[in-house]
């Protein structure tokens, strides 16, 4: 399987690397291009928006290059558990959320249109047999049937394509909290036995997205777009529910939840905020500049410092699940007691010699 890992890795990470000069040309070539025109924009420059075209390229070189491969091999049965379904009801839901955002990308469309494509595109997804059906909720037995399932597998996977859209807005930020999501997930798969199907697909798409971060990284060369982030919040919602089939461990169920708890509760927070604010539903679709990394840079931090912190709150509560799973809730619990003491202890001065730092390059600016 390790092998198998390797190559998924290799191949996605090769192809995304690559390829991403060549979406930035044609990016510039066919006006995909994001200009800072309002407060919400944190780029300075005109920056191109086709990365997630290499994310993409990359992920499904990878897949169908090493299914094809252990198929030949007979590592894997496709015909098993329906995956040849599944993976085409995942692979048609992915080409109506790509083609609805990069048409975005390069012209624009507006936010209704996209919500219909997710929610078509996590419908098809349903339709191919990839659902969320291991959730017991009690006293909810009667109610929670087929229909309840369906609905949830939908709201799943359009929230979570949202939820990483919507903290798409820093340098490598959407990219970074995804590739660590993926790395989470991945151990977690890898822990409690998940079908290989979803450690390849995983794998192929953390590789994809280390090949395209260092275009992504402040300073940027490139973003990812609406094409991409999309792209990773749909992979992100579809390969969990593959991963957590046939478990009845809670711990594995809500694994993702916790996994990807950031920009769940950055969506749930900014849904909320729009209502209230704008006193309509409509309100929702309403972009504006209160997310929780617009907070972070208003509060003082720099770009790659916000970026940097968000990712290691990702990266905490990867590894708080991974324990629990390895370990038990008791060790996790500890863990995440003795991170929050240290935090607790170092925060202050942390944030007072961030600041002295920051005074101490607008004395050599002035010096200059």
């Amino acid at each position: 399987m390790w092998g198998d890992i390797a190559i998924a890795f290799t191949i996605s990470f090769l192809a995304a690397f690559m390829t991403t000069p060549h979406t930035i040309r044609l990016a510039k070539k066919i006006g995909a291009v994001d200009t800072p025109k309002d407060e919400r924009r944190i780029n300075k420059i005109t920056m191109t928006r086709l990365g997630g075209l290499a994310v993409i390229l990359g992920f499904v070189v990878s897949v169908i290059y090493l299914l094809t491969v252990m198929s030949i091999e007979k590592k894997i049965d496709l015909h098993q558990n329906n995956y040849d379904v599944k993976l085409l009801g995942f692979a048609l839901g992915a080409v109506v959320i790509c083609v609805t955002c990069f048409i975005d990308d390069v012209k624009g469309v507006p936010a209704v249109v996209k919500l219909i494509a997710q929610i078509i595109a996590a419908c098809i997804v349903v339709k191919s047999g990839i659902l969320i059906d291991t959730v017991k909720i009690p006293f909810f037995d009667k109610i929670a049937n087929e229909i309840f399932y369906k609905i949830l597998t939908v709201g799943w996977i359009v929230g979570i394509t949202n939820a990483i859209n919507l903290i798409d807005g820093l340098d490598g930020l959407s990219t970074g909290i995804t590739l660590i999501s993926c790395v989470s997930l991945l151990i977690i798969f890898s822990l409690s036995g998940s079908p290989l199907m979803s450690i390849i697909l995983i794998t192929a798409l953390a590789g994809a997205l280390v090949g395209f971060l260092p275009f992504n990284f402040n300073p940027a060369k490139t973003f990812i777009g609406d094409t991409g982030s999309n792209f990773l919040g749909y992979c992100l919602s579809v390969i969990s529910i593959i991963g957590i089939a046939k478990t009845y461990t809670a711990i594995v169920i809500v694994a993702p939840i916790i996994v990807l708890a950031l920009p769940i509760f950055d969506t749930i927070f900014a849904i909320f905020r729009r209502i209230i604010r704008g006193h309509s539903l409509k309100a929702i679709v309403m972009p504006d500049a209160n997310h929780l990394h617009h907070r972070m840079l208003k509060a003082g931090f720099t770009q790659k410092q916000s970026v940097l912190i968000l990712y290691g709150i990702t990266a905490i509560l990867g590894i708080f699940v991974i324990i629990w799973i390895d370990s038990g809730i008791w060790k996790a619990l500890s863990f995440a007691i003795m991170v929050l003491i240290i935090i607790l202890v170092g925060y202050k001065e942390f944030f007072k010699q961030r600041l002295l730092g920051d005074a101490d390059e607008e004395i050599d600016k002035e010096k200059k």
